[in-house]
């Protein structure tokens, strides 16, 4: 190593503490190693810091919005604390909303509930599940796979020139793809809308964790983003943006707190007089240590600063990509190309190798997380893969036996509490199995890889 680069390298920030770092798994080849978690892109691990405060506040437990008592209040304020902590988190405007959801598939579902009746929406194929299904009752257009950031935003430009009578339209767009981490042009997809008189909702479950995100700056309508990817435990998401589709439209879920006034009808009816604020969708007794935990990962990733995280994050990735390249049978999967701005997200096919098979031995041998299959982005990686659109698959990896050919891919990611020993750990091990092949034998269970025993 380079004087100079020594020098960068201990520039880097520390990774963060996370719960599990000191983990250690058994090895089928004998004896244990600490886990490498690199599937931070399904769940990331929870901040150390985030779960002292949350152990902290658990004591305290109580109901919220409907006690009077001293514990009621207490878990009110900092429910309704942790809503402004995400508001300032996000860099929302004035007059804009937090919600409180369940994850992003929750938030993006409820804003499909909540877009007005006539409104069309364009989606590009490369979107998770979460961003891509949830407008089935729309007028939905979907949108080919861009390969270059400009054409993105020129297939949104054509899309938007060409639809039919105006009215209201919604663009919903990834901010860092779930396959690929590569950055979308937020910013630019986000004035195209506007200049079409249309409105955007940022997907950011990929983009928050590893970049700062504002609502104001990418000039974006709506942000979703789910709390598991973002350090924080406890099923908890949130829907950030403009209040008036949402305070126009029914309620997500009908029920105690979104009601603000019912009574009986003359008829014998009930009449329902709904809130216009966030608890119009947060109906019944909302997450609290949820928004909490969230709350408590925006802080602590602020605190710790963003350039400091984004620069040691640059450095994994080159590790790893620098890695990868050094194995020609190895395939690294990109919409953009390989100097395309990305997150720590990188999915790869290996030639000889089914992706589920690779994915085991990678556990079982050196104890190591990655995921395997088509991380529910199925279009995307079908044509990643160069594959028949019809061809079956499923969000894990399908049935196929260790050697044989497979629809799917290997995906590794990290993030702010990834050590650089997971990341040589993982690059060390990738060549080993390339170059030496299993040390074990696997059988297929149920469509998953797994030693034989």
């Amino acid at each position: 190593m380079s004087v100079s680069t020594a020098a960068a390298d201990q520039s880097l920030c520390t990774p963060l503490p996370v719960l599990g770092r000191d983990v250690t798994v058994p090895l089928v080849t004998g004896g244990e190693v600490t886990y490498a978690a690199l599937d931070y892109a399904a769940s990331a691990p929870a901040l150390q810091r985030v779960w002292d405060d949350v152990a902290a506040y658990a004591p305290y437990y109580g109901s919220v919005h409907r006690g009077a008592g001293y514990l009621s209040q207490l878990s009110t304020d900092l429910f309704e604390n942790a809503r402004r902590t995400v508001a300032e988190f996000l860099g929302c405007r004035a007059g804009d909303q937090v919600v409180f959801t369940r994850s992003t598939t929750d938030s993006l579902n409820l804003l499909a509930r909540a877009i007005p009746a006539g409104c069309q929406v364009f989606v590009f194929e490369t979107e998770h599940h979460a961003s891509l299904l949830p407008w089935q009752h729309a007028d939905v257009t979907y949108l080919d796979a861009p390969r270059t950031p400009g054409q993105a935003v020129q297939t949104l430009e054509r899309a938007l020139a060409d639809r039919g009578p105006y009215g209201p339209a919604l663009i919903c767009v990834t901010g860092a793809s779930n396959v690929t981490g590569e950055l979308w042009p937020v910013r630019e997809l986000a004035a195209a809308a506007h200049a079409h008189g249309a409105r955007i909702v940022l997907d950011a479950a990929q983009l928050a964790p590893h970049h700062p995100v504002s609502v104001t700056d990418l000039d974006v309508d709506w942000i979703a983003f789910s709390g598991h990817k973002l350090y924080a435990p406890f099923g908890s998401g949130v829907l950030a943006g403009r209040a008036d589709w949402l305070q126009a439209a029914e309620p997500y879920l009908a029920g105690g707190g979104a009601s603000r006034r019912v009574t009986r009808r003359e008829d014998g009816g009930v009449a329902v007089e709904w809130h216009e604020t966030a608890a119009r969708h947060e109906a019944g007794s909302p997450n609290v240590i949820g928004a909490y935990a969230i709350a408590a990962a925006c802080k602590a990733l602020t605190e710790a600063g963003w350039d400091s995280l984004v620069a040691r994050e640059q450095h994994l990735i080159a590790k790893v990509r620098a890695g990868l390249a050094e194995v020609p049978e190895v395939r690294v999967l990109s919409l953009f190309g390989a100097d395309a701005p990305r997150v720590g997200v990188l999915s790869f096919v290996v030639d000889g190798w089914n992706s589920s098979h690779f994915a085991a031995a990678l556990s079982a041998e050196y104890g190591i997380g990655v995921r395997d299959g088509l991380f529910c982005a199925h279009p995307l990686v079908r044509t990643l893969l160069g594959t028949d659109p019809q061809t079956q698959g499923e969000c894990g990896a399908p049935e196929a036996a260790p050697g044989e050919k497979s629809l799917n891919a290997i995906r590794v990611s990290f993030g702010a509490g990834t050590p650089d020993e997971h990341v040589d750990r993982f690059v060390n091990a990738v060549r080993e199995l390339v170059r030496d092949g299993a040390k074990w034998q696997y059988r297929t269970e149920e469509g998953r890889c797994v030693p034989a025993v």
